[in-house]
C-alpha cells in the first residue's frame, strides 16, 4: 500500500512540475531516423525528423518543459504564423496549437515569456508552469514602428541576463548606392540608412510600446543579421552579418565573377554597445584577411578601407547566408562542443557561374569566449544532393536553432518546414 502511495505521488509531482511526463518519455526514446534523415553526420551522431510544419519555418525555441515553438515566416493556412510542438514517442514532436497573426522571423523563450517578432514589431506572451503560452489572445507588444523596406526586413531577436533584448535590422539596399545594386552607381556619403537600419538595437523586454527613441543603436555598420546569441560565457553578443552582393556585376572592371563569388566573407562579430563593423563603407576580404574599401566609396580590391572599424572574430565562405547562431551549452555532445557555437547557413543564390554554396550547419570551437581554430561542418546535405546544393536548387534550407532540454540539437528548414533532431548516440 505505502508502495502505492508513493509511486501515486511521484507520478503527481510528475504531471504537476515543470517537465510533463510525456516530455520525460520522449526524452529518453529519442531514436534516429534509419538514414538519419538525410543528414552526413560526425561519428557517433543521428538524425530524425522530428516534425513536418509544412510553413516556411524560420527561427525555434525549446522552453525548459520540451515544448518547441517555430516561427513561421508568413502565416499558415489557418491564419497563425507561431507553432507549438509538443513531444510525442521515439523524439519526435507534433503541432498542438498556434498563436498570433504575423509572420517573420524572431522567436526567443524565457522561463516565464515567449518572445515573437514580425517584420516591424516584437511582443511577448506569459507563459505557463507548462510552457504555453497562458492566453493567446493577450500578446504584449514590446517594440513597435520598426523599418521594413521588404529588403533584409526579418527582426531576429535575443536577450542577455540584464532584461534587454537585442533586434536586429537590417540595412534595406546592398551597399547604399544612390541606385541600389545598380551598375556603377556611386555610394551615399554619411550612408543615411544607418540612422534606423542596418545594426544591432537595444530596448528593455519589461517596457511596452517602444519605439525607437525609447531603444539604444547598440551597434552599428551591419548590412543585414538574421543569426544571433548571447554568449554566457564571455557575457557578450555574437552576431553573424551577410556580406554584400553583387561586386562583378555592378563593378565587372575591378572584380571578376571568380572573385566576386569568393567575396565577401561571412562574418561573424563579438559587439560591445558602440561598436561600427564599417558597412557599407568596406568588406571583409578573408585571404587577405583586411577590411577592403567598398567600390562604391572608391575602393577597387586592393585599398584597405581607412577608419576604426571593427575587426570580424571568425570569417567563413562568402555567401552562403549565416542565418542562425547558437552557443552550445548542453552535456548530450562530447566536451568538445561544449560552449562552442552551431551556425546555420541557409545557402546561396548569387555565387554564380561558380557552384552555389552552403546548406548545412558548421561548429565553431571556442576556448575562453572566442573562435578557437577552424570551423567544421558539422550537418550537411540538406540539399540533397551536391548537384542540387551547387544548382541552388536545395530540398532544404538550413533556418533556425535550437537546443533541447536534453543537449540535443533542432534544426528548422525554412523550405518545407521540416524540423530535424539531432542526437549524439555514441557512448
Amino acid at each position: 500500500m505505502k508502495s502505492n502511495l508513493s509511486r501515486y505521488l511521484l507520478l503527481s509531482a510528475a504531471l504537476a512540475g515543470s517537465v510533463s511526463l510525456l516530455a520525460l518519455k520522449a526524452e529518453d526514446k529519442v531514436v534516429p531516423d534509419a538514414d538519419n534523415a538525410g543528414l552526413k553526420l560526425p561519428a557517433g551522431f543521428g538524425a530524425l525528423v522530428a516534425a513536418e510544419t509544412g510553413g516556411r519555418a524560420r527561427h525555434i525555441t525549446v522552453t525548459p518543459q520540451g515544448l518547441i515553438y517555430v516561427k513561421l515566416n508568413r502565416p499558415n493556412a489557418a491564419g497563425k504564423g507561431i507553432l507549438m510542438l509538443r513531444p510525442t514517442a521515439n523524439g519526435k514532436a507534433e503541432v498542438a496549437g498556434a498563436i498570433g497573426s504575423y509572420g517573420g522571423t524572431g522567436i526567443y523563450s524565457t522561463p516565464d515569456y515567449l518572445y515573437a517578432s514580425s517584420d516591424e514589431d516584437v511582443y511577448r506572451y506569459k507563459l505557463n508552469s507548462k510552457g504555453e503560452v497562458a492566453n493567446p489572445a493577450q500578446s504584449e507588444k514590446i517594440v513597435a514602428g520598426l523599418i521594413n523596406r521588404r529588403q533584409h526586413e526579418s527582426k531576429s531577436i535575443t536577450l542577455d541576463k540584464e532584461g534587454n533584448i537585442y533586434v536586429t535590422i537590417g540595412a534595406y539596399a546592398n551597399a547604399c548606392q544612390v541606385n541600389d545594386r545598380q551598375k556603377g552607381s556611386k555610394g551615399i556619403p554619411n550612408c543615411p540608412i544607418l540612422d534606423s537600419a542596418g545594426g544591432i538595437w537595444q530596448f528593455r523586454t519589461d517596457k511596452l510600446n517602444q519605439r525607437y527613441a525609447n531603444g539604444t543603436r547598440y551597434a552599428t555598420g551591419l548590412r543585414n543579421v538574421v543569426g544571433l546569441d548571447w554568449n554566457a560565457q564571455a557575457n557578450q553578443l555574437f552576431v553573424m552579418q551577410h556580406g554584400r552582393d553583387q561586386l562583378s556585376d555592378n563593378w565587372p572592371e575591378l572584380f571578376t565573377t571568380k572573385q566576386s563569388a569568393e567575396l565577401p566573407a561571412e562574418c561573424m562579430y563579438a559587439l560591445k554597445k558602440g561598436d561600427n563593423a564599417g558597412w557599407p563603407y568596406l568588406y571583409y576580404d578573408p585571404m587577405q584577411r583586411k577590411k577592403m574599401l567598398n567600390p562604391e566609396y572608391g575602393g577597387d580590391g586592393k585599398k584597405e578601407a581607412p577608419g576604426n572599424y571593427l575587426e570580424p572574430v571568425a570569417a567563413y565562405p562568402a555567401h552562403t547566408a549565416p542565418n542562425a547562431l547558437l552557443f552550445y551549452t548542453g552535456t548530450m555532445f562530447p566536451e568538445k562542443y561544449r560552449n562552442g557555437a552551431f551556425i546555420a547557413f541557409h545557402g546561396s543564390w548569387n555565387r554564380a557561374p561558380e557552384p552555389q554554396k552552403g546548406y548545412y550547419v558548421v561548429f565553431q570551437p571556442f576556448k575562453n569566449g572566442k573562435p578557437f581554430g577552424d570551423y567544421e561542418v558539422f550537418a550537411d546535405n540538406f540539399a540533397g544532393t551536391p548537384e542540387k546544393a551547387a544548382a541552388g536548387r536545395p530540398d532544404h534550407k538550413p533556418c533556425g536553432l535550437a537546443q533541447g532540454t536534453d543537449g540535443s540539437l533542432y534544426v528548422s528548414d525554412d523550405k518545407k518546414g521540416t524540423i530535424y533532431r539531432i542526437v549524439y548516440a555514441k557512448k
